[in-house]
């Protein structure tokens, strides 16, 4: 019981504690309008400094992501440039199989990671279809043109529901992401997404329209990357599996080069089914699993050897979209002009020259001026469009100044002071409900905030805190 002329200080707001371990790892900020934010490892922690976000108020971006963003989209270019150079080169062939055993499963493991709070609110939808959809549209149409001039095709038709050389990506990441809610509340998303993908895998009747046999076949690793945790990337980091990969990846490149008389890279491409290869429906599904193991095998590897610190070319990893969107043009036209079959194009040396030219060319088109030059088509406001909820951005949760004084907008208890202050009575005591008892005493707080998450996570996730966006290139940051 208080009694009247004791002051009593107002109480401090209530703050959810962090996980264990959770307490000093950065905060990513949204980029990919997930509402959330996500907390990076212990060792990108250490190494946030210099690492800026410039639409988030310069607040720190994980390093590691980055770091695997730009360097996958740079592995994107040198395949698509190494596609032509296959042709009567048995070691070029052999690196382009290498190559797609992995860099497209890890840019959409990584795609898939950063899109796990995904849960179709207002904010998150505008942000879907203005970073993938409203660019998908334009340059589809952008590449149509192109076509007609650089194919020597005036009569080449507009046909949006065929996306266009890579644009495959955008229609295969909105509707990975639109279905992310589904994955999430499902018991084994995993096995249900790799039987869709096999079945897709032996289904010759199944329409290729929006690049739906792309979509299907690539699902699991999207939905393996939904489930991923921070602890898992620091398990690949860890110094014996990267030791292990060397020889790992020193085999499958070994592998590789043996199997180019014998097998061709359409099961990497995952763009066809079986009948169309020639193969039973048994042994297609049969290679598609096994094209799913390998790809994790060399994932593993992969992503074992990302820096995990900043690099000169960490901010690079938040300008993937624009790059992936604008390299086809120099490939396509290349192609288009015969370079690649030019006598030019046939010594090792020249294709080294070709691979090296390929990463330069992607590196530039990651840089922060094409990236701000891009911005009214990739990142779009068109706030005209939308509603005014899905135009405001989530409400700020209030912060305390300080232990023991409240948050700002935090309601205050009147003081009481003087020897006319009423005395407070003690609440009296709930009636005791009959279902009372250990199946129901935790059911309103595990309603209440921060107890309620995708997919089983609640406010701290099992990663040391709720999983975000990182950046649209992948996805709308590919």
């Amino acid at each position: 019981m208080l009694h009247a002329g004791i002051e009593r200080a107002p109480l401090p707001p209530l703050r959810a504690e962090p996980a264990p371990g959770a307490r000093d790892l950065p905060v990513v900020p949204d980029r990919d309008g997930t509402g959330e934010t996500d907390r990076a490892g212990p060792a990108a922690a250490r190494e946030t400094r210099g690492v800026r976000d410039e639409r988030d108020g310069g607040k720190p971006r994980d390093p590691y992501l980055d770091n695997a963003k730009y360097l996958t989209i740079v592995l994107v270019a040198v395949g698509h440039a190494w596609a032509p150079l296959t042709l009567g080169s048995r070691s070029t062939s052999a690196l382009y199989y290498f190559l797609y055993t992995f860099h497209m499963p890890t840019f959409i493991i990584v795609s898939g990671y950063l899109s796990r709070r995904f849960e179709c609110r207002p904010r998150q939808i505008k942000r879907l279809l203005t970073g993938l959809v409203v660019p998908y549209l334009v340059f589809q149409a952008v590449f149509t043109l192109f076509m007609r001039w650089a194919g020597d095709d005036p009569e080449r038709e507009w046909s949006f529901q065929e996306p266009a050389f890579a644009l495959w990506f955008l229609v295969a990441l909105f509707l990975w992401r639109v279905t992310t809610p589904i994955w999430q509340q499902l018991r084994w998303p995993l096995p249900v997404s790799v039987a869709v993908g096999v079945a897709a895998s032996v289904t010759p009747t199944m329409s290729d329209d929006l690049g739906m046999m792309r979509v299907a076949q690539f699902l699991p690793f999207f939905v393996l990357g939904l489930r991923l945790r921070p602890e898992h990337f620091e398990m690949v980091r860890r110094r014996a599996v990267r030791i292990l990969a060397v020889p790992v990846a020193a085999v499958a490149l070994a592998v590789s080069y043996a199997a180019v008389p014998y097998i061709s890279g359409a099961p990497f491409l995952h763009d066809k089914d079986a009948q169309s290869l020639g193969l039973p429906a048994w042994l297609g599904a049969a290679m598609t699993l096994t094209s799913y193991g390998c790809a994790l095998v060399m994932t593993v590897c992969f992503l074992a050897w990302v820096p995990q610190r900043g690099m000169w070319f960490t901010s690079l990893g938040a300008g993937t979209l624009g790059a992936y969107l604008l390299h086809v043009y120099p490939i396509e036209y290349a192609k288009e002009m015969g370079w690649f079959e030019a006598d030019g194009a046939s010594h090792p040396l020249d294709r080294f020259a070709i691979t090296v030219l390929a990463a330069g060319m992607m590196t530039l088109l990651c840089t922060r001026p094409v990236r701000r030059a891009l911005r009214f088509v990739v990142e779009p406001r068109l706030r005209w469009f939308f509603t005014p909820e899905a135009n405001s951005g989530p409400a700020a949760a209030p912060e305390a100044a300080g232990p023991g004084v409240p948050a700002v907008g935090a309601p205050r208890l009147p003081n009481a002071t003087g020897a006319g202050a009423p005395e407070l009575q003690p609440a009296p005591a709930p009636p005791r409900s009959s279902f009372t008892g250990p199946e129901t005493e935790g059911a309103v707080e595990a309603e209440g905030p921060g107890n309620g998450g995708v997919g089983g996570t609640g406010g701290a996730s099992a990663g040391g805190g709720p999983a975000g966006a990182h950046g649209a290139s992948a996805g709308g940051g590919t």
